[in-house]
């Protein structure tokens, strides 16, 4: 079992920065394969970026590479999802996931999920 709790967001501007956090419990979190969602109003619940368990391999979509990186510290529990260049349309839901195996973009194999962070970039 593995309990995921984020921090970080907030209101920015558009153009500013955030970072979120997202620390899990359990002594297996090295093994799991850590995403970042997040969903606006209205919309689906949609996939932002993964990092593998050791850290070696990230992934993003196509509308935040290059603006997001996800880093994360396994000593600590803690992956990281660090937003530069926000706009307006990044406001949402941001939510954390945890995925036994593989990196992947399926929501569907994530198993388990935080209770997410607001993040809203105003204009």
């Amino acid at each position: 079992q593995v309990q995921l709790v984020e921090s970080g967001g907030g209101l920015v501007q558009a153009g500013g920065s955030l970072r979120l956090s997202c620390v899990a419990s359990g002594r297996t979190f090295s093994r799991y394969t850590m995403g970042w969602f997040r969903q606006a109003p209205g919309k689906e619940r949609e996939f932002v970026g993964g990092i593998s368990w050791s850290g070696g391999n990230t992934y993003y979509a196509d509308s935040v590479k290059g603006r997001f990186t996800i880093s994360r510290d396994n000593a600590k529990n803690t992956v990281y999802l660090q937003m530069n260049s926000l706009k307006p349309e990044d406001t949402a839901v941001y939510y954390c996931a945890a995925a036994w195996g593989i990196a992947t973009r399926n929501l569907k194999e994530y198993s388990y999920w935080g209770q997410g962070t607001q993040v809203t970039v105003s204009s």
